[in-house]
């Protein structure tokens, strides 16, 4: 059978993804250290574990509303407004969703209609291409600059934008760079869009994992709400990756073709999991505060780490990565990734995973332990010195 002619073109066309490569390769490699994803190494708080348990026992295993508990949205509002100073009204502005990626997935699917243009900046997470083109979109990416930042600026934006353009996708704080945007930059992009019809998708998945700056939404500004779907979910800031948790919120307008999709593609999130959320969202605040003053600890750590054996690296100041540069060492990103991954034995992921203007970099994950860092470290200081011999590279400085 000739599954080529069966199967969509459009899926046919998409590239796997460049992080689950090196992720794949590391089951084949149990001695290897691995700072690849972005994967907490926390386990969930023992009471937001306990809410989901309690459910369980309970017999809370139906089927709730499809945008999810009216408990959930009502306390995703609350937290919305305490931390962020955003107004939603939870009973239909807010959709409970399978994770973050499943509210970027039904986001674009409702607003693209074919040849539509999304902006994208890069380097940023591996799924936003995808999924416009799927959902027969156009993607368009837009490189942003170390020397920047890697910040989106109001004249990259302004260059990109055409007739087409319907989306930007505004991915602050950053995977993979840890870049922000303050809010004097977002008023700068803002002030670009006032006068478009432009849907902003802003992913604020890592809005909590912030350095000495509190996170700024777009939606926040004036004339923003009304044009912004906002993203978010609870596997970064509460370390729930697998309990598979994200929410979406938008204008009663734009939610209520958003909740169509959802309705008839999931019908609804997993009910334990969204217990768990309520207890996450009522009494999680010094969990997440922890994590983040620890994540803060790591982050100087690596950095002052790969600084001190050679490596430049923008100091990030949200998420939990770090994107030293590596194009002094004369190999391309995957080459890099590559050789310290089978003759050093530690993980990480090419720039080029999040667009082409990542290549030169790497992404290096923090989302692990001190213990683990560590040893990564001292293994990458050997692969520099191995290829510093080969003549590829200059020597430290010694500071």
């Amino acid at each position: 059978m000739n599954y080529e002619s069966i199967l969509s073109e459009r899926i046919q066309e998409i590239k796997p993804s460049g992080i689950r490569k090196f992720f794949d390769l590391l089951t084949k490699m149990p001695d290897a250290i691995a700072l690849t994803v972005g994967q907490p190494d926390f386990v969930t708080p023992w009471h937001i574990r306990e809410a989901g348990i309690r459910s369980l026992e309970q017999g809370k295993t139906y089927y709730t509303s499809n945008a999810g508990l009216s408990e959930l949205r009502e306390e995703i509002a609350n937290y919305l407004s305490r931390r962020f100073s955003l107004t939603y009204d939870p009973h239909d502005e807010i959709i409970v969703t399978v994770g973050g990626s499943e509210a970027i997935d039904v986001a674009l699917r409702a607003l693209l209609n074919p040849g539509d243009e999304v902006i994208i900046p890069i380097p940023s997470f591996v799924c936003y291409g995808p999924l416009a083109s799927l959902a027969g979109g156009t993607p368009v990416y837009v490189p942003t600059y170390e020397k920047d930042k890697f910040k989106l600026t109001a004249d990259a934006l302004r260059a990109a934008i055409t007739e087409k353009t319907k989306v930007l996708v505004l991915p602050f704080p950053n995977n993979p760079t840890g870049a922000i945007m303050e809010q004097e930059e977002l008023e700068e992009i803002a002030a670009v869009l006032r006068d478009t019809n432009i849907i902003v998708l802003s992913d604020e998945i890592y809005a909590e994992q912030t350095y000495g700056k509190h996170h700024i939404s777009i939606a926040s500004l004036p004339d923003m709400w009304e044009r912004t779907i906002l993203v978010s979910g609870f596997s970064k800031a509460y370390a729930m990756t697998g309990w598979r948790m994200g929410y979406l919120c938008a204008p009663k307008p734009m939610a209520k073709q958003i909740y169509k999709i959802h309705q008839y593609g999931i019908m609804c999130a997993p009910t334990t999991a969204q217990f768990a959320a309520v207890e996450a969202m009522r009494n999680g605040d010094e969990d997440v505060a922890y994590m983040t003053a620890e994540y803060n600890r790591r982050r100087t750590l690596i950095v002052q780490g790969l600084r001190a054996i050679g490596l430049d690296c923008f100091e990030p100041e949200g998420a939990f990565y770090v994107f030293p540069n590596i194009s002094k060492f004369g190999l391309t990103s995957e080459e890099f990734c590559e050789r310290l991954l089978y003759e050093h034995k530690v993980a990480i992921v090419p720039g080029t995973a999040f667009g082409e203007c990542g290549e030169g970099f790497a992404r290096i994950s923090y989302a692990y332990s001190v213990k683990h860092i560590l040893e990564a470290l001292e293994h990458i200081a050997d692969f520099l010195d191995v290829l510093r011999a080969e003549g590829r590279g200059p020597a430290p400085t010694v500071l």
